[in-house]
């Protein structure tokens, strides 16, 4: 018994160590470099560990926080000549910001021209200011002086010096260092953490995405009648042969799948890799977007029709009258062509929604777009039998063209959205967005129900038990989305319409905020999916002990990625939002708020070496002197008077964090 003990105690010793820990993983180095007369080049070179990445200097507004360099000498000592450089970088769709962001890995390079207006300077100044993440973690916003010998010696880092009485003048809080006897319950929660899935768009799911919009083409008017034209074509041409109708049908099949992947690949070579990123979030483009669906969705409704020039349908003609494998390449391009009425705006959109994960996306988008769309032509030339399976043309090759222009329509408002977010102008809340996705699926609804026709439909005396299957699951998710009109999260649609947050009446329509906020305690607000909560220790502390709760400590950041995926995908489970509203008193620190603290409370953290300049700032330097760690999300639960309740945790599926919830109230 005492071996098993001494074993759980060392181990209860050894995870709090190993969770309760001071990160540091990226490390900074800079030199000067003279290149010609008074003129020298200033390199910063940042290293950073396995798995953490370093944001851009590039970020928009609303998302993390980027990298920043302030030469602050340089008035009356030298000129800046042009921007800061910086490396290539990687950039990658933010479902949780909804924007491109791009970011370093292992390791970064920053170069700055100078020309020297003071010849007597030996070293220059530069704050850094900047903020690092990996999977699972933030570290808080973190800004460092260097002073950069211009005769090409080494950096040195410039660390202020905490003196007694700045030490003595920080809030009693951060003195009282973590006593390990105050940990009560088990900590095993803390060393088998399991990392929600990463919810960022793969290329994998690009594929089945695309997959699934080329079996949407095969369904149109264009796409359709070619099927057992073409799988005769090769039988008759082979007759006799059933091999070689197999082989020229595989073959035909491989040329679609090679002249889609051509096209996307030659897409990202034109714009390149990177630059699709870079445009999917400007403004303008984002505009012209939103144009470009609209006349894809007006197109497949039957306005009018998007054709590629005749002469190039001829020509491709011409040249598959040709025997042999060239013959059956041109074959597939006329069908290309032909079909471009209908196959065009499908992969227009492809395209551009590729465009915002950037890389080789847009080729594995026309891989998967042309892999649907070849597969029927090789199976039915394998299995000519199967053709007489086969639904006959119609009507309702129709209705599959008219759904994919409301699809279209509805997936248009989406870019214009993003620019309107952009632009912060508020002419897209979250309400009209969604009151118009009501209006588009609403309208497909009575359209596939034959409550309404368009006037180039054929004339039915019903609707087939597919379309009325359909019409019935458009209407559920229509009625779905009425009740995001007053504040419901949508889950479903995650990530399309604009944020709770955009909206005319952010606590839902019908609930006055205003009234709210009078109904709470002092320094009470309301934060995610309607929680009360405080983001002052002092006050929140104060309240729990008035209502004799234990107090829930949220370390975290608005620009932390992180943390918004704990709240939009943990704390919004039913059982645990019960927990959070009732059963425990909140208090989120943002350790990246900027709001300038008094000047007498701007003193020297003792921990770190850093001024405590914000509030930011002061909630940082107390995680970091209380809880010896620095990264966000990260959770506490206390008691009254401040003991931990059970050992604290970061970023967490749903099961371990209502286990843990349940650990630490049971343990108040």
């Amino acid at each position: 018994m005492k071996k098993n003990l001494f074993i759980t105690i060392l181990f209860l010793v050894f995870n709090l160590v190993g969770f309760s820990q001071i990160l540091d993983p990226i490390d900074w180095s800079a030199k000067a470099q003279k290149t010609a007369e008074d003129t020298y080049e200033i390199q910063i070179k940042a290293r950073l560990d396995p798995h953490w990445h370093l944001y851009s200097q590039h970020v928009a507004s609303g998302g993390p926080i980027p990298t920043q360099f302030d030469f602050t000498d340089a008035e009356e000592n030298y000129t800046l000549v042009g921007e800061t450089l910086e490396p290539e970088g990687i950039e990658n769709y933010d479902g949780v910001f909804e924007m491109d962001i791009k970011y370093f890995e292992t390791e970064a390079v920053f170069t700055q021209k100078i020309t020297l207006i003071n010849p007597d300077l030996s070293a220059i100044r530069v704050d850094v200011t900047y903020m690092v993440c990996d999977d699972t973690r933030c570290l808080p916003p973190t800004t460092e002086t260097y002073e950069i010998p211009l005769d090409g010696s080494p950096a040195s880092e410039i660390i202020a010096e905490a003196t007694e009485e700045t030490a003595n003048g920080l809030n009693q809080i951060f003195q009282n260092q973590l006593p390990v006897n105050n940990l009560s319950g088990s900590i095993k929660d803390t060393v088998n953490q399991k990392p929600m899935p990463d919810s960022s768009n793969s290329l994998w799911s690009i594929f089945i995405i695309a997959f699934l919009s080329g079996f949407a083409a095969l369904l149109t008017p264009c796409v359709f009648p070619m099927i057992p034209l073409t799988v005769s074509y090769f039988t008759k041409q082979n007759a006799g042969n059933r091999a070689s109708s197999i082989r020229d049908a595989v073959f035909y099949g491989l040329s679609i799948v090679f002249i889609y992947v051509l096209l996307g690949t030659l897409v990202t070579a034109i714009f390149g890799a990177d630059v699709l990123n870079v445009i999917s979030t400007n403004v303008w483009f984002n505009l012209a977007f939103f144009v470009l669906l609209v006349v894809f969705a007006i197109s497949f409704l039957g306005a009018f029709e998007i054709v590629l020039p005749s002469s190039w349908a001829n020509m491709a003609d011409r040249q598959a009258d040709k025997r042999g494998l060239i013959g059956i390449l041109f074959m597939a391009l006329a069908l290309a062509i032909v079909s471009f009425s209908c196959t065009g705006p499908i992969v227009g959109t492809l395209l551009v929604q590729a465009a915002t994960q950037g890389g080789w996306s847009p080729a594995v988008g026309m891989l998967g777009f042309s892999s649907a769309l070849a597969l029927p032509f090789m199976l039915f030339a394998m299995f000519p039998n199967w053709l007489q399976s086969l639904p006959k043309s119609g009507g309702w090759m129709q209705t599959v063209k008219v759904t994919l222009g409301f699809l279209e329509l509805a997936l248009a408002f989406k870019f214009l959205s993003n620019a309107d977010l952009v632009l912060q102008l508020h002419y897209l809340e979250r309400e009209v967005f969604l009151a118009i996705w009501v209006a588009i699926f609403g309208t497909l609804s009575l359209y596939l129900l034959g409550a309404i026709k368009l006037s180039h439909d054929s004339p039915s005396t019903g609707i087939s038990t597919g379309r009325l299957g359909f019409g019935l699951l458009n209407l559920a998710f229509t009625i779905y989305l009425i009740p995001g009109l007053w504040g419901a999260p949508l889950k479903i649609i995650s990530g399309f319409p604009p944020p709770l947050t955009y909206s005319e009446s952010p606590t839902g329509i019908g609930t006055s905020s205003v009234l709210l906020e009078e109904a709470t305690e002092k320094g009470m607000s309301l934060g995610p999916h309607g929680i009360k909560l405080f983001k002052d220790y002092d006050l929140a502390m104060a309240y729990a002990q008035k209502v004799n709760k234990p107090l829930m400590i949220d370390f975290t950041g608005h620009a932390c990625v992180n943390c918004r995926k704990m709240e939009d995908y943990v704390w919004s489970k039913p059982s645990i939002l019960k927990r959070l509203k009732e059963e425990i008193v909140l208090v989120s620190l943002y350790v990246d708020d900027q709001r300038a603290l008094p000047e007498n409370e701007q003193l020297v953290s003792a921990a770190t070496g850093k001024k405590i300049k914000t509030i930011g700032n002061k909630w940082s330097a107390f995680q970091i002197t209380k809880y010896q760690t620095n990264a966000q999300p990260y959770y506490v639960l206390v008691n009254s008077v401040g003991d931990i309740l059970n050992a604290p945790i970061g970023y967490v599926d749903a099961e371990v964090f209502e286990n843990w919830l349940k650990e630490g109230i049971s343990a108040y």
